[in-house]
């Protein structure tokens, strides 16, 4: 299958999920998040590193959507801490709803993602629960890195890197590697999958912050800026601190210490000085060096070329986006 049906297949296994338990109000809003859509990259991922050794992918279709359920679970609550109004142009949760909606709806959902898990053969169950409670802890580590950087001025680019490593790519990895798993492929595969996976999860992570400067608003989906505004310490910021003369250095510092500020103009300050410092062409090369790295795993990996055909079209558009 091309990446495109599988996605369709997966869109499609996500809609025909049953809430028939009660009260009906705590399914709502877990109905209302995984109907938003997006680009279920995980689950697609997914089905794709199984395809590599197996002719089914539907075989793993719950995994899929646990992981799926898991990683919109990860999104709801992270919309509830940084007190966000909008999630792919609807309401988040705890704006259409309440904060205490958003917390217990979100649990269930990491209670349901663990429950569509677990319905793979036994002998996979121990080493599939392994890879992703795993991962579910890593990416908790990755959000509370996250929020502690908030009040931090000294975050370097390697602790950034480990951050986003930790709260993105892991995800991206897992679904890689538990596809193989699944398929029975190789140890050595699996694990080249898994890093491939981090790779492209870092890359992709990047793009975020790159397309939060530099992208069309009208194509990105959400306003430029927001990343800039809210001091968040990126590699776009952490970089242009380390590699501003003085003078830049000293207004960057003044945008963000100041708490009165127009919005564009900040955004519009700040931008400035990242084409000054060349902050926009030092995050592509480092989005094009995390890609060439997965390029070449993936070149590794033991399986025929023909076969690898669809991931590496789908990764590669997955580098190539503007939102």
């Amino acid at each position: 299958m091309t990446s495109a049906e599988i996605l369709q297949k997966v869109n499609g296994a996500l809609s025909a999920l049953s809430y028939d338990r009660q009260p009906a109000s705590l399914y709502e809003p877990i109905s209302y998040v995984l109907s938003m859509g997006g680009k279920r990259l995980r689950p697609v991922l997914m089905l794709l590193s199984y395809q590599l050794y197996r002719e089914q992918p539907d075989d793993i279709m719950m995994q899929a959507l646990g992981l799926e359920t898991f990683h919109n679970y990860t999104l709801l609550h992270d919309d509830l801490m940084d007190g966000a109004d909008m999630r792919r142009g609807h309401q988040t949760v705890h704006r259409r709803w309440n904060d205490n909606k958003a917390i217990l709806s979100g649990d269930a959902m990491l209670i349901m993602a663990y429950r569509l898990m677990a319905q793979c053969s036994a002998d996979k169950l121990p080493q599939v629960m392994q890879l992703f409670s795993e991962t579910a802890l890593e990416i908790m580590e990755g959000q509370e890195l996250d929020v502690s950087f908030e009040i931090r001025n000294d975050v370097s680019e390697e602790e950034y890197i480990e951050m986003i490593r930790l709260k993105t790519s892991v995800l991206l990895a897992c679904a890689l590697k538990m596809g193989a798993l699944l398929a029975d492929a190789p140890q050595e595969d699996a694990q080249l999958l898994y890093r491939i996976g981090e790779r492209v999860g870092l890359a992709f992570q990047l793009q975020d912050d790159l397309l939060d400067v530099y992208g069309d608003p009208k194509v990105f989906g959400k306003a430029i800026g927001g990343d800039i505004v809210q001091n968040k310490k990126t590699y776009m910021l952490i970089n242009a601190f380390n590699r501003a003369n003085d003078g830049q250095r000293a207004e960057l510092t003044r945008w963000v210490q100041t708490t009165d500020f127009d919005r564009q103009e900040k955004v519009a300050a700040v931008t400035r000085l990242y084409d000054e410092i060349g902050i926009r062409s030092l995050c592509e090369a480092k989005i094009e060096a995390y890609f060439a790295e997965a390029t070449q795993l993936l070149n590794q990996l033991g399986v025929a070329e023909e076969r690898k055909a669809c991931l590496r079209q789908y990764t590669a558009g997955m580098m190539h986006r503007n939102s």
